[in-house]
């Protein structure tokens, strides 16, 4: 069900159902129109069969005056004489209009529509009229479609003698499918003929502005991609050209930010080298050492600032990265520096990601993980929804609104101003920027057995197509 609801919330959804209603409303319209088309062709010949009759039966007594009164009183098919005490209704302009174009005395004929009794031979006056067909019940598997209910019509016409003639004329029962009467077998075939069409076209229609909406996702992960084809309908093709130009600016943006901040760090690298070397003739050796911190925190505050604008920009080419191996190397190596770290369990999720990237990432966070919280435990699980690396420490945690403050630039929740505790507040600005850029997620949440954890996820859609195969 929610997945029914997704589709129909989606412009996929929305134009099969539009299409769908659309088609069939249509299609039942044109079969409605043929319907009544049809009927009234039968209705039109019916009444021709009946003209037919009617004429022969008046030629006889136009062309044989002595057999006339016998003819009468015997009748024709479905003709006889009116009785005198017949009850004239609604004149039938209809079936007058048919004998209007024949030849002969009929066609100077007055119709009238009359009581089915007046039909009936003189045999049966006394009977009662036989119930019409749609009277008749019968099992619903048995009932007919429908049925033009029997007629009787009081004829008056002169014949070429000037004798005045007053005749019925008798119409069957005739069994009709009607307007509405349908094959069910054609209306399945319609229905699914519709609904397949529908959904097609409906695909066809969205397919332009799924592109456009991947690619949009996308550019939040890589500003370097591929600019996407400008094809499709004249809107499509309009709002591709502009989403091209926007990529560009921001390409532009991002590059000139980078020049600037390149710029800035290699112009300040001269003064601060004079800085350090007049630093070292400052007698206090107190006084020297505190200056000289300073300046080392100016110098990596620049290069974090410059590392921060060049993660958003990195054109580095992604390839098929085992996660093991490279968490395993990045553990190895803060362990032989002297800190507490493990790389517990492994996945063998091998994912296409930017190798150095990556490392940068997960050595900031293992890292961090033994400076604030004096421990690093690595794991990696894999699982039907995603790839996901753990990093955990053994530190005191935070508090939960500084779970997602300390990802803003400069933050720096350790007050101190020394570079080897304080930092300067923007390497976990980095971690997010390189996380978001390969398609994963990183957050930080209190361990319930004590410790922060850094968890790095990937959702199952980003990584199950890019394994390696086999």
């Amino acid at each position: 069900m929610k997945r029914l609801r997704g589709f129909f919330a989606s412009m996929v959804g929305r134009l099969f159902v539009i299409l769908l209603l659309g088609m069939s409303v249509a299609a039942i319209g044109a079969t409605m129109l043929a319907g009544a088309k049809r009927q009234q062709e039968f209705e039109r010949q019916n009444l021709n069969r009946l003209a037919d009759r009617l004429q022969g039966f008046v030629n006889l007594l136009d062309g044989d005056p002595e057999l006339r009164g016998r003819l009468l009183q015997v009748g024709g098919p479905a003709v006889r004489s009116l009785p005198e005490d017949a009850r004239l209704g609604r004149e039938d302009t209809a079936f007058m209009a048919v004998l209007e174009d024949r030849p002969g005395a009929v066609a100077h004929a007055t119709v009238h529509f009359t009581s089915f009794r007046s039909c009936l031979p003189k045999a049966q006056e006394l009977l009662p009229p036989p119930p019409p067909p749609q009277a008749r019940r019968k099992p619903p598997h048995e009932r007919d479609p429908a049925f033009i209910p029997p007629k009787c019509r009081a004829v008056q016409l002169p014949l070429s003698d000037g004798t005045q003639l007053s005749l019925a004329l008798e119409s069957p029962a005739v069994a009709h499918n009607g307007i509405l009467a349908v094959d069910p077998l054609f209306l399945t075939l319609l229905v699914l003929a519709i609904g397949v069409l529908a959904y097609v076209v409906a695909r066809m229609a969205s397919a332009p502005l799924q592109r456009l909406a991947a690619a949009a996702t996308a550019l939040g992960d890589d500003l370097q991609r591929e600019p996407i084809p400008v094809t499709g309908p004249l809107e499509v093709r309009r709002a591709a050209e502009a989403f091209n130009a926007m990529q560009t600016r921001l390409q532009r943006t991002l590059g000139e930010r980078t020049q600037m901040l390149a710029a800035i760090t290699h112009d300040l690298q001269t003064p601060v080298t004079r800085l350090r070397l007049r630093l070292e003739n400052v007698t206090d050796d107190a006084l020297r050492e505190r200056l000289i911190g300073d300046l080392a925190a100016m110098q990596a505050l620049i290069r974090e600032g410059l590392e921060l604008a060049r993660s958003a920009e990195s054109a580095e080419q992604r390839a098929a990265l085992d996660l093991d191996s490279l968490l395993e190397s990045i553990v190895e190596d803060a362990a032989e520096a002297g800190a507490e770290a493990h790389f517990e369990q492994g996945s063998g999720a091998v994912l296409m990601l930017r190798p150095l990237a990556m490392h940068r990432l997960f050595s900031n966070l293992v890292d961090n993980a033994v400076s604030y919280g004096h421990s690093a435990q690595v794991r990696v699980e894999q699982g039907a929804d995603g790839v996901t690396v753990r990093v955990r420490d053994q530190g005191p945690g935070l508090a939960e609104d500084e779970l997602e403050a300390v990802f803003d630039p400069f933050v720096r929740l350790e007050t101190s101003r020394s570079r080897e505790t304080g930092g300067a507040g923007l390497g976990l600005t980095i971690a997010r920027a390189l996380a978001e850029k390969d398609g994963a997620r990183l957050m930080l949440r209190n361990h319930p057995q004590g410790g922060l954890e850094a968890v790095v996820h990937w959702p199952a859609p980003a990584w199950a197509s890019a394994q390696r195969p086999g």
